[in-house]
């Protein structure tokens, strides 16, 4: 669209999304007021909208949901996967409704005004996926105002301003900044999150946080471990005085390469030192990084708790051809053309045939594009916590 051609606001219009090509899209605001610029992405999981703004994954970005009914279970304080919302803001099909279930304890909207985080509904979210799948992702402005009063040529400029997020190191700023000691399991109904007990006779997991989601710390533990999370760029050696059995790489938003200054030669090191590594999404991709593969930057990334990811080969041999539905929020991915003689591609999108996972040849390192924590999504790969911790027994 011409930026000249900018179309009248609809009668009701208190939101509007602007596009870095001059495209407006109308809508509804809910939440905070204001403008936040980013990437706009799309996402197709039918549940977890909670999970999903408070993975530190979005950082830098505007959450399309492609499922309409966003917000009609309310909000409460377990269902989160950071201590704050880090995509910006969110885009609707339909109104926030009132909350229907017994574990809501603020409305979504509410939660949102909150949160400082900006919503837009009354959207075509169906037009504006499509949109995206032949584009690209593109940057862009989404802003509310109660009264629909907007400068349409500041927030465009604002939009085309944007460097976007290739070549942007984004863990750094939502990664913890103290190391401490996790111990609880998983969610359990009229449970919540409950610590375990017999921390110190279990294996010893450092996990560097990257901007990792909670419930991969809960996996780590039900399956057996005793885990500290220290800061993205903690050193080597604060990392071995920790005395590991184990380290993991965490999930994480921005770009792997720019992340990678600093960590991939604190993971080649480990990796020198054979420290058995487990690397998810973000950690995957620098654990490939590391071994001398190379990242790209994806056309619309996969984001969602749908994607059919096969095994094809490495340590699942036995189980080579099996597909498991899987969980996954990354615009970045490990080219599968760079993959050197000694990393092997363990699995592989059938969506796309992206690369979703690696080992590495003479090695205790493994790493999966993917998300086996769910949350929210299947439970189809808890089972690589369980073969990660059992190693280091």
């Amino acid at each position: 669209m011409a930026d000249t051609n900018i179309p009248a606001a609809p009668k009701g219009a208190t939101g509007i999304l602007v596009l870095a090509d001059g495209t407006i899209v109308w809508g509804r605001g809910f939440g905070a007021t204001g403008a936040a610029v980013g990437e706009v992405c799309f996402n197709t999981a039918m549940t977890g909208y909670q999970e999903v703004m408070t993975d530190p994954s979005y950082a830098g970005q505007i959450v399309t949901f492609t499922f309409p009914h966003i917000g009609n279970v309310g909000t409460n304080d377990e269902d989160v996967e950071a201590d704050a919302p880090h995509a910006l803001g969110c885009i609707v099909r339909e109104d926030v409704t009132e909350p229907s279930s017994f574990r809501n304890n603020k409305p979504f909207d509410q939660w949102m005004v909150d949160q400082g985080r900006i919503g837009l509904s009354g959207v075509d979210t169906r037009a504006l996926t499509r949109r995206i799948r032949e584009a690209g992702a593109p940057n862009a402005v989404i802003a509310h105002d109660p009264d629909g009063q907007f400068d349409i040529d500041d927030l465009l400029a604002k939009a085309r301003d944007w460097a976007g997020l290739e070549g942007m190191d984004l863990a750094v700023e939502v990664t913890g900044h103290q190391t401490k000691v996790w111990d609880s399991g998983i969610w359990r109904l009229g449970h919540g999150y409950t610590p375990l007990d017999n921390m110190e006779a279990r294996p010893h997991v450092v996990a560097i946080d990257f901007g990792a989601k909670r419930n991969i710390f809960r996996n780590l533990v039900n399956a057996g471990a005793k885990v500290t999370v220290v800061p993205a760029q903690t050193s080597l050696d604060h990392i071995m005085a920790l005395e590991p059995a184990g380290v993991f790489l965490s999930n994480g938003p921005g770009d792997p390469a720019a992340t990678g200054e600093y960590a991939v030669p604190v993971i080649k090191e480990l990796l020198d030192k054979d420290v058995p590594i487990f690397g998810i999404c973000l950690g995957h991709q620098m654990l490939a990084l590391a071994a001398g593969a190379k990242t790209v930057k994806m056309h619309q990334g996969h984001r969602g708790a749908n994607h059919p990811v096969q095994r094809v080969g490495g340590d699942w041999d036995s189980s080579e051809g099996l597909v498991e539905i899987t969980s996954m929020n990354h615009g970045f991915a490990v080219d599968g053309d760079t993959l050197p003689d000694t990393i092997v591609e363990t699995h592989k999108s059938l969506f796309d045939g992206s690369n979703c996972g690696i080992s590495i040849t003479g090695k205790r390192a493994f790493g999966v594009q993917y998300h086996p924590e769910a949350s929210p999504g299947p439970q189809d790969s808890f089972y690589l916590f369980e073969k990660f911790v059992g190693g280091l027994a």
